[in-house]
């Protein structure tokens, strides 16, 4: 089955549009690499712009429909029962960087549930898509998480703390601890990524505090129709921002979830 809803279709070709210009300025960042400048502006100047590009596209469908983003914020806040959640670049460090692992994130979100979610890797040409009810998908196949049952052969994955964190110390140590048990840590710098790729199974869990609605939204669907279970701890699960979160495939999660929480595994 290959999903055909309309907001699959909007997400798919505002992605697909503003992936264009996203290439073109990763490639010209490979210049400033070695410029007296540098390339921290420009990166600045190349998300404002996906996310321009990504809110026009998205617009033109839905001109009423509310916007929350990692840039401009919130439009058309009035709305409260549709809602499209943008993250343009996820892993702006890796695009800094010319690491080629980052990607567009956009989830559909109505009366508060995501419905449907499209996360994009431009530079793999990795399209991870779902809706609630049909399944999700990475390109035109079907996913789904690992079928891994013992944590400790798991590959888990992480991210943060931010330059900004007031809990980097809490955040740098649980890592340590976790890190004493589980010997399959990785960290690869986007956490949109992360989730899918604990969707498709290339990852067996990932878990992260700090992270902002829009890093998630577009995973939780997608995590969730891949048969993966998610945890959001450290706040209220009801609330727009849902900052902590812990995601596996079914057979570990209860020992993930001790594991990260109590500091201990059998």
């Amino acid at each position: 089955m290959r999903l055909n809803s309309p907001q699959i279709n909007i997400i798919t070709k505002a992605c697909m549009k503003a992936s264009r210009s996203l290439i073109r300025d990763f490639g010209e960042i490979e210049n400033l690499q070695v410029s007296s400048k540098g390339p921290g502006d420009f990166v600045s100047s190349a998300d404002k712009r996906t996310e321009k590009i990504i809110i026009e596209e998205l617009l033109k469908t839905h001109p009423d429909y509310g916007i929350l983003t990692e840039e401009s914020g919130v439009i058309n806040k009035e709305n409260k029962k549709n809602r499209w959640v943008i993250d343009p670049i996820d892993g702006t460090m890796n695009f800094l960087n010319v690491l080629p692992h980052f990607a567009i994130s956009i989830g559909y979100e109505e009366e508060n549930e995501i419905k449907c979610g499209v996360i994009f890797d431009p530079i793999k040409n990795e399209m991870f898509l779902a809706e609630k009810g049909n399944g999700a998908y990475l390109n035109n196949s079907r996913i789904r998480v690992s079928n891994k049952k013992n944590i400790n052969d798991s590959i888990l994955v992480t991210g943060g703390p931010k330059s900004s964190s007031k809990i980097k110390d809490e955040i740098f140590s649980e890592y340590v601890e976790i890190s004493k048990k589980i010997p399959h840590i990785r960290k690869f710098g986007s956490a949109a990524l992360d989730i899918a790729y604990v969707a498709c199974g290339r990852f067996d869990g990932f878990w992260q505090r700090e992270l902002s609605f829009w890093d998630i939204a577009a995973g939780i669907i997608i995590l969730k129709e891949a048969g993966g279970l998610i945890n959001f701890f450290g706040t209220d699960s009801n609330e727009p921002i849902k900052r902590n979160i812990l995601a596996s495939n079914s057979n570990i999660h209860d020992k993930f979830n001790d594991l990260v929480f109590k500091k201990n595994i059998e």
